[in-house]
């Protein structure tokens, strides 16, 4: 049995699963890359991703989750720090990006430092599209092709989400390609996990994690949306896409492997659903709502405990 998480992105909303895999990690004594075969994520789940599968001494996992929720809570305002007069001047993002996106790299290299992905202690793939070539890029740790791809650069792609960062160049196949965030087809990477674990391990039978970072919330009124024209739909188009997304491949993931797939997924009432909202009053609320799955989820989570069981 071969197991795969995946991990959805939301922008400082990952602090929710990394909360999640947190307790996995206390409760099983394992770190997460002794306990997947494969680990998957877009934007901030790649970030996450490639985080929990950096190695460290004598190859052992540099960070826990734990050291992964801290990301979010002290440096999440590093990456989203652009001021009230660049929002005004950018019109949300709309003329330009909302943040620069130096902050965000910065604390990319405080994680992941000059680690290369082909490094990583399980194997592991973030997700980026080719806005030039128009083309789906899937970073594979296990494919010869990215050996010369470090976390960062994987990283500053599957992270460089419309609107809020410009495009992440970098080079590969001899070229350099403009990459954002690969949210944009496929925010929640459970389905494409899935098909490379059928090519990654042929003849094996699977067990799926999938971990959202809270279901929307906020309505969009139809008295609203009549008056928008393409700016005033941009930002909550955006929204439609990366919610509509997962919601199909939590679908699919159920009809493929039943029983052997868990989504865990809250509801964002009481929280802010903003992607960038890095002030300390919502990341306590979207703890608080992580920590009230954890405990509602509690027979769920049971049950994956026991997917790392040594087999009698």
């Amino acid at each position: 049995m071969k197991r795969i998480l995946s991990i959805d992105g939301g922008g400082i909303r990952g602090i929710i699963p990394a909360l999640v895999l947190a307790h996995l990690e206390d409760t099983t004594g394992k770190p997460v890359a002794d306990l997947f075969d494969l680990v998957v994520g877009t934007s901030t789940g790649g970030i996450l991703a490639c985080a929990l599968t950096r190695a460290g001494p004598l190859r052992r996992p540099l960070y826990s989750a734990h050291d992964l929720v801290e990301l979010y809570r002290e440096r999440g305002h590093d990456v989203f720090n652009g001021s009230v007069w660049q929002r005004i001047s950018t019109l949300g993002g709309v003329l330009d990006e909302m943040y620069d996106h130096k902050g965000l790299e910065g604390v990319l290299h405080h994680y992941l430092g000059d680690s290369l992905l082909c490094q990583a202690l399980a194997p592991t793939m973030v997700t980026a599209y080719d806005i030039e070539r128009r083309e789906t890029i899937f970073f594979k740790s296990w494919r010869e092709r990215f050996n010369h791809i470090n976390c960062v650069q994987a990283c500053r792609a599957t992270s460089a989400a419309p609107t809020y960062f410009e495009p992440a160049l970098v080079d590969l196949d001899e070229q350099e390609r403009a990459l954002i965030d690969g949210g944009v087809f496929i925010n929640s990477p459970s389905v494409s996990a899935y098909a490379e674990a059928l090519k990654l391990f042929p003849g094996e039978e699977f067990q799926m994690l999938s971990l959202g970072t809270g279901e929307l919330t906020r309505k969009i009124p139809i008295e609203d949306s009549r008056t928008w024209g393409k700016a005033g739909w941009l930002m909550p188009l955006l929204s439609c896409m990366f919610d509509g997304m997962a919601d199909a491949a939590d679908h699919q993931m159920r009809l493929f492997l039943g029983n052997n797939y868990r989504r865990l997924q809250l509801n964002l009432a009481g929280a802010s659903d903003d992607m960038d909202d890095a002030s300390p009053e919502n990341i306590n609320a979207l703890a608080e709502l992580a920590r009230d799955l954890i405990a509602k989820e509690h027979e769920t989570l049971t049950q994956i405990k026991y997917w790392f069981q040594p087999e009698l």
